[in-house]
């Protein structure tokens, strides 16, 4: 496969889908597909009628994490120093891109999501399962090493330690009806709905101001990591310079003239 045809890229409107597009291997996180996916997410983010973003799989997973089958040491290396290499220069970078697009990210996760898929699902704004979907952290439990791609980072902060690190070291699969419950994801959706949900929640976002997600990623990111009233401070400076901004002046007329505020493209 070429890296174009690793990553399917199709519009429905103000939403573009990004798939996942290595089915038969139930889309392993492989080189290439990593590259192709950067590539896509840099060409996206230069889009400015793209308004939000889902990411998918296609056919029966989502992600199934690394291509371990492809792991081998080079000569000069060993193999735990080529693994780092690469994901310094490229698989945390690709978190870094989805947490650093100009616009709302839905990932719909529509079958398995296992080892560092994990961290890529989590990586959006807002994720909707499938009801057959579900999580699995294998890496201590199989292979003796930590979660990756940012999952200790996502999933302590939105379902808690004891049920973050139970979960890594058990490597028990989680449900998407259990994610929910957890508090780990928005939505968990009949099989034959995921797409539309999906569809349907991307165009709600696609709706909001233009700095709406990278505004509410850095507040509730911020607040991870500081006092009360240095949170409250954040707030208050956050707010001098976004109630200056025209999307303010919009919705405080939409509110007066009972109507739906109508927020500009990028």
């Amino acid at each position: 496969m070429t890296n174009e045809e690793l990553i399917l890229i199709e519009r429905q409107g103000d939403v573009a889908w990004l798939r996942l597009n290595m089915p038969q291997r139930l889309n392993p996180l492989a080189q290439p597909l990593q590259v192709a996916m950067r590539e896509q997410l840099a060409a996206l983010r230069e889009d400015r009628s793209v308004r939000a973003l889902v990411i998918t799989g296609v056919g029966k997973a989502f992600c199934v994490g690394a291509d371990l089958s492809a792991m081998r040491a080079p000569s000069e290396k060993s193999l735990g120093e080529q693994t780092a290499d690469t994901m310094m220069a490229l698989s945390n970078r690709l978190i870094e891109d989805l947490r650093d697009m100009p616009f709302p990210v839905v990932s719909a996760v529509n079958g398995p999501c296992a080892g560092a898929g994990v961290g890529v699902a989590l990586a959006a704004d807002m994720v909707v399962a499938s009801r057959s979907a579900y999580f699995f952290l294998s890496f201590m439990p199989r292979l003796g090493i930590v979660p990756d791609l940012g999952s200790t980072w996502f999933l302590q902060r939105s379902a808690g330690r004891a049920r973050a690190v139970g979960m890594s070291l058990l490597g028990e699969r989680l449900s998407a009806q259990q994610a929910l419950d957890w508090g780990l994801i928005w939505a968990c959706v009949d099989d034959d709905q995921l797409q539309a949900e999906a569809q349907a929640l991307a165009l709600r976002l696609a709706q909001l101001p233009a700095h709406a997600a990278q505004e509410i990623r850095r507040t509730y990111d911020n607040a991870e990591s500081v006092t009360l009233s240095e949170q409250l401070r954040y707030e208050a400076l956050r707010q001098r310079e976004l109630i200056d901004r025209p999307e303010f002046a919009e919705g405080v007329r939409a509110f007066l003239e009972k109507r739906e505020p109508k927020f500009p493209p990028r």
